[in-house]
């Protein structure tokens, strides 16, 4: 269906739209993924992160900046407007569980292979998303688009990145652009260069913070595989759920106009409660 149908002659958002939007807002301003995982541990997870020893957040930042230069690399190189790229979203969420079952098996020392798994499973499921709301994904900026959803997941009450979605994202656009504008001279991504390097260190600031909470539930005594796969699965979840959140926005903006939607969505965003996350570690 042609969604520019549907908007009113006079200009105004149909409701269809303005009920889109206010879901799109309460997707990306209230994720509560901390909250879901402490929850599901049956524990604060804030104790957990505060014991976690000092070389494993240092091997975890490290593992986090690999698995997200690799989706970058997957997002330029592999990411093709013909090729359908990913299955059913459950589909893709059984998948990510199973990877997230083998890893609770083998315990942290899996992490370094199951993160880059589980996080280029979840970017294929988020080109879908980006698809399916209609995003030209032959375009470079719509690629780097799909990867801004694992930085725009992240909110917290107490920490240094509770900014609003519109602000972290145009910290990422500006970012996005310069990359964008270096591929298309160069044709070639280099973890080492400046551009890219800020642009993945941008984006493993926040995603990071998920991951950490995540990997502190995995702490908790006998979660084992099961654990490992449901936990997984909540990852994953949240992730499409920002996905959602992100593109409907998106859309909208093709549609209405970007700073239209921008007021809209500040608006709504002031009218609805904002839930609070826990305290994460400091990426």
């Amino acid at each position: 269906m042609n969604t520019t149908s549907l908007v009113a002659v006079d200009g105004k958002m149909t409701e269809s739209h303005r009920r889109e939007l206010e879901a799109a807002v309460n997707l990306l301003e209230n994720p509560h993924f901390a909250a879901r995982l402490a929850e599901y541990a049956g524990q604060p997870l804030n104790a957990i992160v505060e014991h976690l020893p000092g070389a494993f957040n240092q091997r975890l930042r490290g593992t986090v900046r690999a698995a997200i230069f690799r989706c970058l690399e997957i997002a330029i190189e592999s990411l093709d407007d013909d090729v359908s790229v990913s299955g059913p979203d459950w589909l893709n969420k059984v998948m990510i569980g199973v990877a997230g079952g083998v890893g609770g098996f083998f315990g942290m020392v899996a992490l370094p292979i199951e993160l880059p798994l589980t996080t280029a499973l979840m970017l294929r499921a988020i080109v879908e998303i980006a698809r399916a709301e209609g995003e030209d994904l032959g375009l470079m900026e719509t690629r780097l688009a799909c990867l801004e959803v694992f930085a725009l997941g992240v909110r917290g009450p107490h920490d240094k990145l509770n900014v609003d979605y519109y602000a972290a994202r145009l910290v990422l656009t500006r970012l996005t652009a310069d990359v964008a504008a270096l591929l298309s001279e160069r044709g070639a991504v280099n973890a080492s260069t400046p551009v890219i390097a800020k642009l993945v260190g941008e984006i493993v600031g926040r995603f990071g913070l998920v991951v950490s909470d995540m990997s502190a539930a995995s702490f908790v005594p006998i979660l084992g595989a099961v654990g490992g796969a449901t936990l997984n699965v909540i990852f994953a979840d949240h992730f499409h759920r920002v996905a959602h959140g992100h593109f409907t926005v998106r859309r909208l903006e093709r549609i209405y106009g970007a700073e239209s939607i921008r007021a809209r969505y500040q608006q709504s965003r002031r009218a609805q409660p904002r839930g609070g996350l826990l305290r994460r570690l400091p990426f």
